[in-house]
């Protein structure tokens, strides 16, 4: 399995309810094929020193193998995710992983 995890940072200038802007706009996501994993959530605020809790949104998804992946990422709606989106975001981070 392929296991694509992407972390967005809110804008130093955020507006209330960029946010879930977001969010909403990472849910438009799930319609590409090849998913077998999708879930979208927000930082849960764990007290801990080793937890990055600056994040904003979160979007976790999985794929059987990299090719899944790599229609994922050329397809039309996440390209029109990422255009429509990206304002609301001031970085974005992403941790792939091949799981056996």
């Amino acid at each position: 399995m392929f296991f694509h995890a992407v972390y967005f940072y809110p804008r130093e200038d955020a507006q209330p309810g960029d946010a879930e802007t977001l969010a909403a706009g990472c849910r438009t996501l799930a319609a590409i094929p090849g998913l077998t994993f999708f879930q979208v959530g927000h930082t849960a605020g764990t007290p801990r020193d080793v937890v990055d809790n600056t994040y904003a949104v979160a979007l976790l998804t999985a794929f059987t193998d990299v090719a899944g992946h790599d229609v994922y990422q050329d397809h039309p709606i996440h390209l029109a995710f990422i255009a429509a989106n990206k304002h609301l975001w001031g970085r974005v981070q992403v941790y792939d992983s091949l799981v056996e």
